[in-house]
């Protein structure tokens, strides 16, 4: 991994991870226009650097939600503060059963899946379809739906599925309306972030002998800086335009990632 490909990698991940396109797709998408030849150490700690970068982003853009949802965890009164804490808390179990159970198999998707990642875009744009054009509500966050939310989440693990696109959709069709519905999206992922991080320096994931700094700063700065641009502006984007614009950028990646795989690996041999 060179040192422009880091950089390049972090704003990548910065701008997607807000915008419903899949961030973990188009990483995977990117490493393999690159030749990702980096040791799985670095890959992987590159990989949980860079979202720590946009769950700092997060933090920094919504800091005033975080602190009244921390306020609610340690109070014992029935408002929309302790409800939002907990039902954020409620929607980190489908993903974190997933994340425990099957690490290996979610681990293995992560390896040069050109043709999932595709496959998985083409879904995305289809949900944002169906989400732009169901009618906005006026529902809270409560409980259930925070359930709901958290298994679409969880499915969102695929590389191709955006998280952002499939939570903010579900929260739509549930019947919330579309700035809440974003606002959850972008708080829910922060514990989920940290919690991975956690996992992975306790299982001794990282091995220090492979850890090149600066390509991590790139990395980490690159993320951050785009992350909170797109954060701010995901927010204006879901209460003011079209989510189809999205959903047509998530067909034509998704399309040209799965051509791409059938022209080398059916086509191109041919000629050789």
């Amino acid at each position: 991994m060179g040192r422009l490909e880091a950089l390049f990698l972090g704003i990548i991940q910065g701008l997607t991870e807000f915008l419903p396109v899949s961030s973990s797709g188009h990483l995977e998408l990117a490493k393999a226009v690159f030749g990702d030849d980096s040791l799985p150490e670095e890959s992987l700690l590159f990989t949980v650097v860079v979202h720590f970068a946009t769950a700092l982003a997060t933090m920094i853009v919504f800091r005033h939600d975080i602190a009244a949802i921390v306020r609610g965890l340690f109070e014992f009164k029935n408002n929309e503060q302790r409800t939002m804490s907990i039902s954020i808390v409620l929607s980190m179990i489908p993903a974190a059963v997933v994340g425990v159970f099957f690490n290996d198999f979610i681990e293995s998707l992560f390896s040069g899946q050109v043709l999932l990642v595709g496959s998985m875009l083409i879904i995305t744009g289809v949900l944002l379809i169906f989400a732009n054009n169901a009618k906005s509500g006026e529902h809270k966050i409560n409980y259930p739906r925070a359930l709901i939310i958290g298994v679409a989440q969880a499915i969102a693990i695929l590389p191709g599925i955006s998280r952002s696109g499939a939570t903010i959709s579900t929260s739509i069709l549930l019947g919330m309306d579309k700035e809440r519905a974003a606002r959850f999206s972008f708080l829910m992922v922060v514990p989920l972030i940290f919690g991975k991080m956690a996992k992975d320096i306790l299982d001794g994931a990282f091995n220090v002998e492979y850890i090149q700094p600066m390509h991590l700063m790139l990395g980490f700065g690159g993320a951050f800086i785009t992350g909170l641009w797109a954060c701010a502006w995901m927010l204006d984007i879901v209460k003011r335009a079209s989510l189809n614009y999205f959903a047509l950028y998530c067909f034509i990646i998704g399309f040209l990632a799965i051509l791409s795989t059938f022209a080398f690996e059916y086509y191109l041999p041919v000629f050789w």
